[in-house]
């Protein structure tokens, strides 16, 4: 009975709001809602003072693609970064660098220095602080709560973020229009402080791996070739780029919507903006439900269609009333479409390279969403603001007609965590961590009857192993002995060969066992292990680390 139960319990979707029992999400969730709070009103801040100082709309603009680039530029790199070393320690980095950057930014407008070049440049700087520490803290998600907690807590992100929104632009509005620029930077820098202490005060269990740190240009290498060989990934990725570039108008525009069509001053400003936050939290509030009852391309499609119709709207309309309406539809068009897609990407990636594929779909989604704030500009300055907006409006639409090629996938379950149990098999030479190349050749011998399942299972047993890192994989068949089957791929370094077998799943050694018993000899499959060592010219003993010849990354 109590085992029925059991079953019962665990099949049950989490609520919004359980990832909050656990004390160490719960305190950095709260923190970053602070330091949220303040960003919005530093972003409402920023932006009101580029459209007084600036005549230009592209700069007004850009001021959102400033926001937005240090993660296309960086994220892959940061990604690395932290699935290699302590996330703990990368995010703490992330948020010096923006305290250091917004402190600076209050210096200079206290000063009297606000030059546009400038102040994209300190909203650049501050950004990419926030570059380092979100792709960490997504992937500390998984690594704080349970499993089958993580889907809704990739969406409380979201929420948090988008109820903050809901008073952090009117409240910027109000700070600015009361109390000037100065202080609104100066109460930014301040929040920024908050996360500081508590990560500072915080710390997390991280299941440690046995084997040294990966070299950086390996990380990388393995990070891209693993999203490159995810279908699930690369669709969140290009669905996400798409809508990023085409629905970013809304944000980006609505200073000069505000300023050129509404006569409003930043406290209208403010005010919108948290209309666009109210949607956002009731589109993320009713996030489970709606995972529930609809497929996640079907959200997806909604959410293009919500956005759609907030762009058209704020082209048309020269009502406050109107506009805060369209803005609440299209802030729960947008939590609904990157809490979706984010969740995809979560689900999809084990915890080994939860950092690289995170922080490769953020580089992507954020470059969609600076050229898009550079689009929408451009349209804007040469044409009009009512073309740029109709335009989105459009883009928008064929963005959710995508979904009938693409269509997003279904995965209730994240990808489940490596056995991390591996006997590397003896040896006769004295390999150091670097020594390498690896060559791995595994024998078969297959029966004709087996044939046609064993090329079944060795197409996905190519995938599984490529995937966590084997190299130039082939199969071969003897064409002296046809029973005979030769697999063979490579790895770089004699680590690299365990840290590839480390990486594989329960599920992973099934397949093994499902191939070796289509094996027909007495024996198991015979493993072979050889080191590749170059004829050209002699070497060392001690240099067993040979560049990893181009033709190999296949």
């Amino acid at each position: 009975m109590s085992k029925v139960a059991g079953a019962d319990a665990d099949s049950i979707t989490p609520t919004t709001f359980a990832p909050l029992k656990n004390r160490t999400f719960r305190s950095i969730w709260l923190a970053t809602q602070v330091s949220s709070l303040g960003w919005l009103m530093q972003t409402v801040a920023i932006s009101w003072l580029m459209a007084t100082i600036s005549t230009s709309d592209l700069m007004v603009a850009l001021v959102q693609a400033s926001s937005y680039l240090p993660a296309f530029i960086f994220s892959i790199f940061i990604g690395a970064i932290a699935d290699n070393f302590s996330r703990r320690r990368v995010m703490f980095a992330g948020r010096c660098l923006m305290v250091i950057a917004s402190a600076m930014l209050t210096a200079v407008v206290a000063l009297g220095f606000v030059d546009p070049w400038m102040i994209l440049g300190f909203s650049f700087l501050i950004a990419c602080g926030g570059a380092l520490n979100d792709p960490a803290w997504q992937a500390s998600v998984g690594d704080m709560v349970d499993r089958r907690e993580v889907p809704v807590a990739v969406t409380l992100l979201s929420v948090g973020f988008n109820t903050v929104r809901t008073v952090g632009p009117a409240l910027g509005g109000i700070v600015v229009a009361s109390f000037g620029l100065i202080t609104a930077f100066a109460v930014t820098t301040l929040s920024y402080l908050v996360p500081l202490v508590t990560l500072w005060r915080c710390k997390w269990k991280v299941r440690s791996s046995p084997l040294p740190r990966e070299p950086m240009r390996t990380a990388i290498y393995d990070g891209l070739r693993f999203t490159a060989m995810s279908s699930e990934i690369k669709l969140a990725i290009a669905r996400g780029t798409l809508f990023g570039m085409a629905s970013i108008a809304i944000l980006a525009l609505l200073p000069l919507v505000v300023r050129d069509q509404l006569g409003g001053g930043p406290l209208a400003y403010g005010t919108l903006m948290a209309g666009f936050g109210i949607g956002a939290v009731f589109a993320g509030v009713s996030n489970s439900l709606f995972r529930r009852s609809m497929s996640q391309e079907r959200l997806m499609t909604l959410a293009c269609v919500a956005c759609a119709a907030c762009s058209l709207s704020l082209a048309l309309t020269s009502s406050i009333a109107v506009a805060a309406i369209a803005l609440a539809l299209g802030g729960a068009g947008w939590v609904t479409a990157w809490s979706g897609l984010g969740v995809s990407v979560q689900l999809a990636s084990p915890r080994w390279v939860v950092g690289r594929t995170i922080s490769i779909y953020y580089a992507l989604i954020d470059g969609g969403i600076a050229a898009g704030s550079w689009i929408w500009g451009t349209v804007t300055q040469n044409h009009s603001l009512t073309l740029a907006l109709e335009g989105s409006a459009g883009a928008l639409l064929l963005v959710a007609a995508t979904g009938v090629l693409f269509p997003l996938r279904e995965r209730h379950e994240s990808e489940p965590d490596p056995l991390e149990k591996f006997d590397a098999p003896a040896v006769a030479l004295d390999l150091k961590p670097r020594s390498g190349p690896i060559v791995v050749k595994v024998e078969y011998l297959v029966p004709d009857k087996n044939v046609e399942a064993f090329l079944d299972l060795m197409r996905e047993r190519r995938h599984v192993h490529s995937r966590v890192g084997a190299r130039y994989w082939t199969l071969q068949r003897n064409l002296q002995d046809p029973l005979r089957w030769t697999e063979t791929f490579r790895t770089p370094t004699w680590t690299d060969y365990l840290r590839l077998n480390h990486r594989l799943t329960e599920a992973d050694k099934e397949l093994d066992e499902r191939v070796f018993r289509l094996h027909g000899g007495v024996h198991p499959p015979q493993l072979t292990l050889s080191i590749e060592r170059p004829t050209s010219s002699a070497r060392k003993p001690e240099q067993s680390a040979p560049q990893f010849p181009r033709h190999w990354i296949k």
